[in-house]
């Protein structure tokens, strides 16, 4: 399987090149990101983030003058109707206001001038994301990829069906099973798994696609 998941990757750099994930400026930004984009597309999420600039809950650089400015807290403070309204485009606007401030609680709690406030290793902070309303598994290892450079691999739909075309996967299986044998399999680099999932994407979204694999699909080839 080692064999197998390299052989994937190198197809993908090389066909795709890389990818320059996760799309957002600062953390703080990421991390609502990976939020929003639950049961919607990126369109949708960046129109969102777009809205909560303008609403100023979210800057664009991290400068020195912006972390006296605490974003969280001025999060929490802000009216949930305001938060829906600029979120909207997200979809589940209600919902996701109260996991994003349910977040913004976390980050105060844990977070400081953009780093965590205290040694812990992936699965600590794993099991403490888990532990906020709203913050699933492929939430919580997206914040700890993309935010926090934990070297977790991150599992989505599109995952599993690559998996299941292209290694012999079932499509059923189960996130921590399917994120597992990445992890056994592959040496913990942050950089190779935030490339390696973006090119998942990349893949899933244009030529293995949920109706059917194209035959320019390049695991095709493999």
């Amino acid at each position: 399987m080692k064999a197998k998941l390299l052989k994937i990757y190198d197809s993908l750099y090389k066909h795709f090149g890389p990818q320059y994930w996760w799309p957002g400026e600062t953390q703080w930004e990421i991390c609502l990101g990976a939020i929003l984009t639950q049961n919607t597309n990126w369109n949708n999420v960046e129109k969102a983030i777009i809205n909560l600039k303008h609403i100023k809950l979210i800057r664009k650089q991290a400068t020195p003058k912006d972390l006296s400015i605490n974003l969280p807290e001025n999060f929490l403070k802000t009216n949930d109707i305001i938060i829906e309204e600029a979120i909207r485009p997200s979809g589940y606007y209600r919902r996701k206001t109260k996991k994003l401030k349910c977040f913004a609680e976390w980050w105060l709690k844990n977070v400081k001038n953009n780093s965590l406030t205290h040694k812990g290793d992936l699965k600590y902070w794993r099991e403490s994301l888990l532990s906020v309303n709203g913050i699933g598994p492929e939430t919580a290892d997206s914040i700890l990829l993309y935010a926090f450079n934990f070297p977790t691999f991150v599992i989505d739909a599109y995952t599993k069906r690559i998996m299941s075309r292209h290694a012999g996967t079932s499509l059923e299986i189960d996130y921590n099973d399917l994120r597992n044998l990445f992890l056994k399999n592959l040496e913990p680099d942050v950089k190779f798994f935030n490339e390696y999932h973006a090119l998942i994407v990349k893949l899933a979204k244009e030529e293995c696609l949920k109706s059917k694999c194209l035959e320019t699909c390049i695991l095709r080839q493999i």
